[in-house]
């Protein structure tokens, strides 16, 4: 699944429009690189969103097409 869309399913990011930019200002990193939002994510990934001044650190858990919003949170954990 693409990076853009991964954030959008997963709630991290609310539209998948703003996550591509997100990606394409150098704000989102998958294991330490910066990350295109073609970026093919996998099990295990770790992502780190620069949200202004706070910086969200998440490993992928599971990758879905489709997810309730209740369910959302259980595609990835959070790591501080």
């Amino acid at each position: 699944m693409r990076l853009d869309k991964f954030l959008k399913v997963s709630r991290i990011i609310k539209r998948r429009t703003i996550a591509n930019e997100a990606c394409d200002a150098g704000r989102v990193q998958v294991n330490g690189k910066a990350a295109r939002a073609s970026y093919d994510v996998k099990i295990g990934d770790v992502l780190e969103i620069s949200l202004g001044p706070k910086v969200l650190k998440v490993q992928i858990t599971d990758v879905k097409e489709f997810t309730k919003k209740e369910e959302a949170d259980m595609l990835y954990k959070l790591i501080d």
